[in-house]
């Protein structure tokens, strides 16, 4: 018996070709299947509204005729009713929930069923994207953590993801910093924490230079000779992108995030000469007061004719490269060396404007040139804020670095785990505390709408109440206790064969939850939006609970055990599995 992954594409499917034996056009019509609210069942199609508005026809009378035309089969194992002036509603009879959940036993079989929607295709997400020399602060955190929620969301869906982490290791801020490297370094301090050093010999450099000095231009003779290849200065430029890395593989570690690349900026240094040529070859790029510059004149903010023209700064007046010649240099590699089929670029909104004028210039370029174009997504996100919606900075007004809030965030879920768990050995308490504390700043930034900027609050994220990690987490460990106690491992083909159909109210409710995995999943990859799985889960772990209080699950009747207990093992399966794709790390014990 084949049970689809996707209960929405096959109820899209049976609708189209019951449609077609209806008498519709079908082409023309699209069955608009989406999930429904609790209480209308679990599917509901709107297509028959716009149908019949289209061609001056009764939409009840039509989704009358449509659902006459369903097959027998399919109406014998889902309830079929129609609503209003023509909504279809369908309710998935039990033994339909019990053979998806039969079929869909593993997180193999979970990662197989929804490979489909991106199959073939190649992604390359670039997020991240820290300056070299510099250490990472809390506003690198929602790029960091959302583009690895969206590598692993579209890895499940079926692409090939590329990660890469466009870092910005060049311009003129290594000048000053080869000039502060070269007066003031210290060699045990570079030892011991190098980017600290690093930043404390930029800060030196650039105050050492004001504007107009003979310091300055020294420090710009420094840039020249990095720039031309002088082979000290290369040898610092590239000690200074090492040390970095390193540094920032250590936070990459502790939130679960890998690279396949560090392309950073540096590298599309010889790659900038095509852009310019073929821009100004297509009549694209023109030149303004010394610059190369690309007007979009049917855009109302980028036209030459708007109240403050903004254009897009291809080449600077001096000759020099910038964000806009990289990128689109990047843009073309990836396409060109990556085949890939779709770039997702992770930055905040302050970016928007440069972003949209990049992908306005890639369209008309690529378009011109014969080049295939893919899909290009902008993802950006709010700012995370204090509690008095202002910046989140430290007690003396600078930045929190990453390091120090992540820091932070595990010795409070220490003190919190230590209080509640005293019993176990510290070890066991400091793995726990790093996977809640960490998993809470994580999860904290992930179950916000990305759009909107975010409230840090320490007593919120750490709460075992409400749509937090620790709360979630929680769950995960409260269902292998019950496995502990029963002496049964989840998933185990012995423990569920004599499972049957569920049957009390709460048991069907959470049947419900789990077949709406694959939904979830879709729309927060489909809108690049994390938060609606988040959400699903907060929601999972909600209606298992009240399953847990009304039906308890370890009953010497075989029957209704096992039936219980394959409830239990397909939400742990979920929880864990939706968890992980949010890059958070699930535990058996909390």
């Amino acid at each position: 018996m084949h049970v689809p992954f996707s209960l929405v594409d096959e109820l899209d499917r049976v609708l189209k070709s019951a449609a077609a034996a209806a008498g519709f056009d079908a082409a023309a019509f699209s069955p608009e299947v989406r999930v429904a609210d609790a209480q209308h069942g679990d599917y509901q199609a709107n297509g028959v509204l716009g149908y019949a508005k289209s061609r001056k026809q009764n939409p009840r009378a039509l989704a009358e005729k449509l659902v006459a035309a369903l097959p027998a089969e399919f109406t014998q194992s889902t309830r079929v009713t129609i609503a209003g002036p023509g909504f279809i509603n369908f309710t998935l009879a039990p033994g339909s929930l019990l053979a998806w959940l039969r079929t869909y036993a593993t997180a193999e079989q979970l990662a197989a069923g929804a490979a489909a929607d991106h199959a073939g295709q190649t992604w390359v997400v670039d997020y991240s994207s820290p300056n070299t020399a510099k250490q990472m602060h809390v506003g690198h955190l929602r790029s960091a953590v959302i583009g690895e929620a969206i590598c692993r969301l579209l890895a499940f869906t079926g692409a090939r993801v590329i990660r890469d982490n466009h870092l910005g290791d060049w311009g003129t801020q290594f000048g000053k910093l080869i000039y502060g490297y070269k007066r003031w370094a210290d060699p045990a301090a570079l030892a011991a924490d190098p980017i600290e050093e690093l930043e404390r010999l930029y800060k030196l450099g650039h105050h050492a230079t004001p504007e107009g000095s003979p310091e300055l231009e020294e420090a710009k003779r420094e840039l020249v000779k990095l720039q031309s290849g002088d082979p000290e200065n290369v040898a610092l430029w590239k000690k200074f992108s090492e040390v970095s890395l390193g540094a920032f593989q250590q936070i990459y570690d502790r939130l679960g995030i890998h690279f396949d690349h560090h392309l950073g900026e540096s590298f599309y240094n010889d790659k900038v000469e095509r852009v310019y040529g073929e821009l100004t070859d297509i009549g694209l790029a023109e030149n303004s007061d010394g610059a190369l510059v690309v007007f979009h004149d049917e855009h109302p903010r980028f036209s030459r004719n708007a109240e403050r023209p903004n254009p897009f700064m291809v080449r600077k007046a001096d000759g020099a490269s910038g964000y806009a010649s990289t990128d689109l240099a990047t843009a073309l590699y990836r396409t060109e060396h990556f085949q890939a089929d779709g770039i997702v670029i992770v930055t905040d909104f302050r970016q928007s404007d440069h972003f949209e004028q990049l992908f306005l210039t890639v369209k008309k370029w690529f378009a011109a040139k014969g080049y295939r174009l893919p899909q290009l997504h902008h993802v950006t996100f709010g700012a995370v804020t204090g509690e008095d919606g202002k910046a989140l900075k430290t007690r003396d007004g600078g930045t929190i670095k990453l390091k120090a809030l992540l820091d932070e965030a595990v010795e409070r879920a220490f003190a919190i785990v230590s209080e509640k768990n005293p019993e176990l050995p510290e070890d066991e308490r400091r793995a726990i505390a790093e996977a809640v504390g960490v998993g809470a700043v994580q999860y904290a930034d992930l179950s916000q709408n990305r759009s909107s900027n975010y409230v840090f609050s320490w007593e919120k994220m750490l709460s075992l109440e409400g749509n937090t990690a620790p709360y979630l987490l929680y769950a995960v460990a409260r269902i292998h206790s019950i496995f502990r106690k029963a002496g049964a491992t989840p998933g185990e083909p012995a423990t569920e064969s004599a499972a049957t159909e569920p049957e009390t109210p709460t048991e069907i409710a959470l049947a419900r939850k789990l077949l709406k995995f694959p939904d979830a999943v879709r729309l927060a990859t489909e809108t690049l939006r994390p938060h609606f799985l988040s959400l699903y889960l907060f929601e999972l772990a909600g209606d298992y609970s009240t399953f847990n209080n009304a039906d308890r699950v370890l009953v010497d009747d075989p029957v209704i055990r096992a039936r219980r207990l394959l409830l239990c093992s397909r939400t742990l399966l979920i929880l864990e599995t939706g968890l992980r794709l949010l890059g958070l790390r699930p535990l058996t014990r909390m």
